[in-house]
């Protein structure tokens, strides 16, 4: 039996499933889990999909309403994981990537976990790990999972949508080095489901609002700093800033890549002083210049080799000189 059919026979067998995502949700995450909840659904079971945060506003086109969020919902998704039988965890390799609220339960949970994820270095905390590194996403694994446990002909226009949509962000739009033959065969078979690949795009990119893209305008003509000798591009906002544009979650989200556009840019970096700490995410370019260790060795962080995430509890002009200090060492 491969593994992917013993994850069907799991969930066969489960009375109550909960699926579970990482802490600051974006669109794998979501893609994933509403991807296998429908999936669950098909096969005649039910779940319930539990995440620790709200997903970007931009993101308020799928049915974002059919996740129960830990942030607003405590009681009831406490519940619902203490109910568990079988718990899905997706799109993440350690159990503190749900944030320590959600962690504690997860912990504490008895029952048989699944974990479906793609990133490095995963804990062993898992009953069935399916950790695939070279995959391009977990949305992409979800799909492996439908095909392989031999239900491809239950992939259909509700289950492929979000599918779709988690490849497409995590690999940005399909330019990243995560893509690879492989990635297509898959995105065949969710087109051939049914899926409307030009209304995703339409959806995730004809959506801006005027203070998302003056937020942005200011960042890029105001906040840019370049350190030439080692090409990095660096953004950071204060709270002030951020507060001064009408920011919400997921407004800062492209600059990164909008950075690593500048001829010649090895890596790229934006950080936003969000809830008493700096959030701080990482890109770069190839892959002799990963990002991952910088974030690990020095901000609480990791991720992949070429898109980390990290914090910091110094200030803004603290951060910002913490980096310019390292940068060299790196790049």
């Amino acid at each position: 039996m491969n593994i992917y059919k013993q994850i069907e026979a799991e969930i066969q067998a489960a009375s109550h499933i909960v699926i579970t995502a990482h802490k600051s949700a974006d669109g794998d995450s979501i893609g994933s889990s509403l991807g296998l909840l429908h999936f669950i659904e098909k096969l005649g079971k039910k779940a319930v999909v539990c995440h620790p945060d709200k997903a970007p506003d931009f993101l308020n086109w799928l049915d974002t309403n059919a996740i129960l969020l830990m942030e607003e919902n405590l009681e009831e998704v406490t519940a619902e994981i203490k109910k568990a039988d079988l718990i899905f965890c997706l799109d993440y390799n350690a159990t503190n990537r749900v944030g320590s609220d959600m962690q504690a339960l997860l912990e504490a949970a008895a029952c048989k976990k699944v974990m479906i994820d793609h990133h490095l270095n995963p804990e062993d905390f898992a009953a069935i790990t399916v950790s695939e590194t070279a995959a391009s996403s977990t949305s992409e694994l979800i799909v492996e999972l439908i095909d392989q446990s031999g239900h491809l002909d239950l992939l259909d226009e509700k289950i492929g949508t979000p599918l779709y949509m988690g490849i497409l962000t995590d690999t940005g739009s399909f330019r990243f080095n995560s893509v690879k033959a492989r990635t297509h065969e898959v995105l065949a078979k969710i087109l051939a489901s049914g899926v409307q690949h030009h209304l995703i795009h339409e959806r995730l990119s004809d959506n801006n609002t005027e203070s998302r893209l003056r937020l942005q305008g200011y960042a890029m003509s105001e906040k840019l700093e370049i350190l030439y000798d080692c090409n990095v591009a660096i953004i950071s906002l204060s709270k002030e800033e951020l507060a001064k544009y009408n920011y919400k979650k997921g407004d800062t989200d492209s600059l990164g890549n909008l950075l690593l556009s500048i001829i010649g840019m090895k890596a790229a970096i934006v950080f936003t002083e969000r809830d008493g700490i700096m959030k701080i995410s990482f890109r770069s370019k190839g892959a002799e210049n990963p990002v991952n260790i910088l974030a690990k060795e020095h901000f609480n962080g990791g991720g992949h080799a070429n898109a980390s995430g990290g914090m910091s509890d110094l200030t803004v002009t603290e951060t910002l000189e913490k980096l310019k200090g390292l940068i060299p060492q790196y790049f």
